[in-house]
C-alpha cells in the first residue's frame, strides 16, 4: 500500500508528506513522536496544580468570547465542575470559538495557572478520552489529529513494513522488543513504560550499529607515515621541558610516539581533566613529528584559544628549534597570505590555528600530523578535512578532550580512536573552592571581588548564557552587564571585555592585554571556557550558573586556580542537586559521572549536535548502561565467528546508516 492509499491523503497532503521527508509508509511509522501528552487522571478544579500540565472534566458556564489585537487573538471561555471554576485562554486559535459553542461538557488538558483571583488553564487541547496522545514534529499542512490518523491506518499493515532487523537471539539476550511491537508501542502507547521500552530498542539498535561501524572505520586505517623518530627522543623532549612531567604524561607520550613509528597512521585520543598537562603531551608529538622531517598542524575551537596555543608554542617548541607559526580566519589579507606561504614552503613546522587550517586554500609540506584540541568541538567531517590535507598517505591523528570521562564510555564513543587517559594533576596545584551565591547576595559576592582585585589579583566574570540562535542577545546581554559593573561595583577598575562577536583583533587585544595584568577583571562569555591559562586569576564567577551543564561549568572553574593563591568559583544562581554536586568535588571525572547519571552521555559529550540521529523523529542516546550493553554486543559478535551472518548484516546496515562519516573517514 501506498502513502495515497491512506483514506484522507489527497495531493496536498501527499506533497506535504513528501517535503518532510516521508515517501512510504515505513517512512510514516518510522517518523516516531517527538514527545507525548500523558493525560493521566482527571483532576478537580479545585486539586489542579499549579504550573502543571492536567485533565480536567468540565462544563461550559458561559459563552465562549473571540477578541483580536495587533493580528492576534484570544480565545476566553469559564468552565466549572462541583468544585469551582476555571478561565481559559486560547492565544491565536479563534476556531476554538465555534469547537466550545458546540457542546456543553469537555475534557481539558493544559497547564494550570494559578496566579491572580481565578485559576486559569492555557492553550488546553480538547480531548475525548483518557490515553497518551502523541505529538507528531509539526508537517505544514498535516494536523496533529490528521497525522494521528494516518498512523493508525499505516500501523495495520506495521508487520509487513516493519520487518525484524535484530536476530532472535539478541532480542531475547538483552530483552528488547521486537521492531514491529516498538513501533506499535512508540505510535500508540498504552503506557508510558511501555513507550520507554520502545525507544530502549531502538536506541539499542542504533548503538550497537554506531559500534559495528566505528570499529569498521579503525579496521581499514590507512597506511601512514613510519616516522624516523630517535630512541629516547621522549625522555630528551621531558628532560628540555621547565617542569618535570607526571607519570601519566609520561606515559601519554609514550603511546602516542609509539604509535607515529608504526606504518599504520595513528588515531589516539588523550582525554583528562581541566589543567592535567594534554597541551605538553601535544607539544611533543609536534617536537617528535618535527623532529622525523614532517610537519603538524594544531586545530583549536577558537582564536583566543589558538592564540595562546600559539604564543606557548613559540615559549617552549621554537628553543627546541620547531619552527611555528599561526593561521587565523579574521587575519588581515596581507598576513594571511604571508602564513598560506610560509605553511606552503615548509617554513612553519607547526602549524596552529582554528578552522582556517583545513580552509582550501592551504596546502601542507609533507603533513605528517593533526592534533584537534577540544574534540567535541569537532565533527568528524571537520577532522576528516584535516587529514585529507596530508594527500595520499594518512598523517598521524591526535586528539585531545578535556572532557573527563570513564574509560568505558570514552572507548564506546570513540571506538576509531585509541585513548590516553591522563590521569593526575601537576603538583602544586590548588582545588578551587566553589560556593554557590543566590541573587540577593550578589552585592557581597562583588565587595569580595574588587578586595581581590585591589590586592593584584584577577577575575573572569561569565554572562548569562542565551541560547546559540540569538548571538546578538548574547552580545547585548555582555555588554549590558559590563557597562553595570564599571558603573557599579568595579567602578574605578579596569575591566576588560570579550565575546564571540567581537572582531579578532579587539578579541586579540583585549585577552593580551588581560593576560600581561593591564586588565583586572574580565567580563566574558563561554569564549573563555577552554585553554585561557591566566596564573594571576583567582576568582571565576558565573551568572546564572543553573544554565549550564555540569562539565561546561567544570571547564570555567578550571580557568582558575592556576597560580599559587588560593582561588574562588562563584555559581550565581538558587541552590540545586546539580550545583552542590559541583561545589562538593574539583575532581573532573567525578563532575563527569554525575553529569552522566544527570544528563545522559548524548549531552554531556554532544552527540546530540555532531552525531547521526538515533532514529528519525528523536528517539535519543539512551543511559550509560545502554551504551556499555551495545558496546559489550558489538565487541562479543566481532570475538565469536559462529554468528558471521548477523555480524555482516549489521555491518552493512551501519555502513549505511553512517556512510558518510565512514567515506570520509576511509578516503582521508
Amino acid at each position: 500500500m501506498e502513502l495515497n492509499g491512506l483514506q484522507g491523503v489527497g495531493k496536498a497532503r501527499l506533497a506535504a508528506l513528501h517535503a518532510a521527508g516521508i515517501d512510504s509508509l515505513r517512512d510514516l511509522l518510522y517518523a516516531v513522536p517527538i514527545k507525548y501528552k500523558d493525560l493521566g487522571a482527571p483532576v478537580c478544579v479545585r486539586d489542579a496544580r499549579d504550573g502543571e500540565r492536567q485533565t480536567l472534566v468540565l462544563e461550559r458556564s458561559e459563552e465562549p468570547k473571540l477578541s483580536r489585537y495587533g493580528g492576534r487573538s484570544r480565545v476566553t471561555c469559564l468552565l466549572r465542575d462541583d468544585t469551582g471554576e476555571i478561565q481559559c485562554f486560547w492565544f491565536n486559535q479563534p476556531w476554538m470559538r465555534d469547537a466550545l459553542q458546540k457542546k456543553r461538557h469537555f475534557m481539558l488538558f493544559g497547564k494550570v495557572d494559578r496566579s491572580g483571583r481565578r485559576p486559569k488553564l492555557l492553550n488546553p487541547s480538547i480531548e475525548d478520552k483518557l490515553r497518551i496522545v502523541p505529538v507528531y514534529r509539526p508537517i505544514e499542512g498535516i494536523p496533529q489529529k490528521t497525522h494521528e490518523n494516518l498512523v493508525a491506518q499505516a500501523l495495520c499493515f506495521v508487520t509487513e513494513i516493519c520487518p525484524e532487523t535484530l536476530p532472535q537471539n539478541l532480542l531475547e539476550h538483552y530483552a528488547l522488543m521486537g521492531a514491529a511491537e516498538a513501533i506499535c508501542a512508540l505510535q500508540a502507547p498504552q503506557s508510558m513504560a511501555q513507550a520507554s521500552q520502545a525507544q530502549r530498542r531502538f536506541a539499542f539498535e542504533q548503538l550497537l550499529l554506531y559500534q559495528v561501524a566505528v570499529r569498521e572505520m579503525k579496521g581499514v586505517r590507512r597506511e601512514g607515515h613510519a616516522l624516523e623518530i630517535p630512541a629516547g627522543a621522549e625522555k630528551a623532549y621531558w628532560s628540555a621541558m621547565p617542569f618535570t612531567p607526571t607519570g601519566a604524561q609520561k606515559r601519554a607520550l609514550m603511546e602516542v610516539a609509539a604509535d607515529m613509528r608504526k606504518p599504520t597512521a595513528m588515531a589516539r585520543m588523550v582525554q583528562g581533566d581541566v589543567g592535567c598537562g594534554k597541551t605538553a603531551i601535544a607539544f611533543g608529538a609536534i617536537r617528535l613529528c618535527a623532529q622525523a622531517g614532517y610537519q603538524a598542524a594544531l586545530m583549536a575551537p577558537t582564536e583566543i584559544l589558538a592564540r595562546q596555543h600559539f604564543e606557548s608554542a613559540k615559549r617552549i617548541l621554537e628553543p627546541m628549534g620547531v619552527r611555528c607559526g599561526l593561521l587565523l580566519g579574521g587575519m588581515a589579507v596581507g598576513e594571511k597570505r604571508a602564513a598560506l606561504a610560509a605553511i606552503a614552503a615548509g617554513e612553519w613546522q607547526a602549524v596552529i590555528g582554528t578552522h582556517a587550517l583545513i580552509a582550501e586554500p592551504v596546502r601542507y609540506t609533507r603533513l605528517g600530523l593533526c592534533v584537534t584540541d577540544e574534540q567535541h568541538r569537532f565533527g568528524v567531517e571537520q577532522r576528516t578535512r584535516l587529514l585529507r590535507k596530508a594527500g595520499e598517505t594518512q598523517p598521524d591523528l591526535l586528539v585531545m578532550s578535556a572532557t573527563p570521562i570513564p574509560r568505558t564510555l570514552a572507548l564506546a564513543m570513540f571506538g576509531d580512536l585509541d585513548v590516553s587517559v591522563v590521569d593526575e594533576m601537576p603538583p602544586g596545584r590548588m582545588p578551587v573552592r566553589t560556593r554557590i551565591v543566590p541573587q540577593g547576595k550578589r552585592k557581597e559576592l562583588y565587595l569580595f571581588v574588587r578586595k581581590e582585585l585591589e590586592a593584584g589579583r584577577q577575575a573572569f566574570i561569565v554572562c548569562p548564557l542565551v541560547e546559540e540562535d540569538e548571538a546578538d542577545e548574547q552580545r547585548k546581554a555582555v555588554e549590558t552587564h559590563f557597562e553595570a559593573l564599571c558603573r557599579g561595583p568595579l567602578k574605578g577598575i579596569p575591566v576588560g571585555l570579550t565575546h564571540g562577536r567581537q572582531a579578532s583583533a579587539e578579541k586579540a587585544a583585549v585577552m593580551e592585554a588581560f593576560t600581561s595584568g593591564k586588565l583586572r577583571a574580565l567580563v566574558a562569555t563561554t569564549v573563555i571556557e577552554v585553554g585561557v591559562n591566566v596564573p594571576n586569576a583567582t576568582v571565576m564567577v558565573v551568572e546564572n550558573a543553573e544554565r549550564y551543564g555540569l562539565a561546561q561549568l567544570h571547564q570555567l572553574r578550571g580557568r582558575v586556580g592556576r597560580g599559587a593563591e588560593e582561588s574562588w568559583c562563584f555559581l550565581v544562581a538558587e541552590e540545586n542537586e546539580r550545583l552542590r554536586a559541583l561545589a562538593h568535588t574539583n575532581d573532573g571525572f567525578e563532575v563527569a559521572r554525575i553529569d552522566l547519571e544527570m544528563r545522559g552521555p548524548g549531552e554531556l559529550l554532544g552527540t546530540r549536535q555532531h552525531g547521526v540521529a538515533l532514529l528519525p523523529g528523536g528517539v535519543e542516546l539512551g543511559n550509560l548502561k545502554l551504551l556499555t550493553e551495545a558496546s559489550a554486543c558489538a565487541e562479543t559478535l566481532y570475538a565469536d565467528n559462529a554468528d558471521a551472518e548477523t555480524l555482516q548484516s549489521l555491518r552493512e546496515r551501519a555502513l549505511e546508516t553512517y556512510n558518510r562519516a565512514f567515506r570520509e573517514s576511509s578516503a582521508s
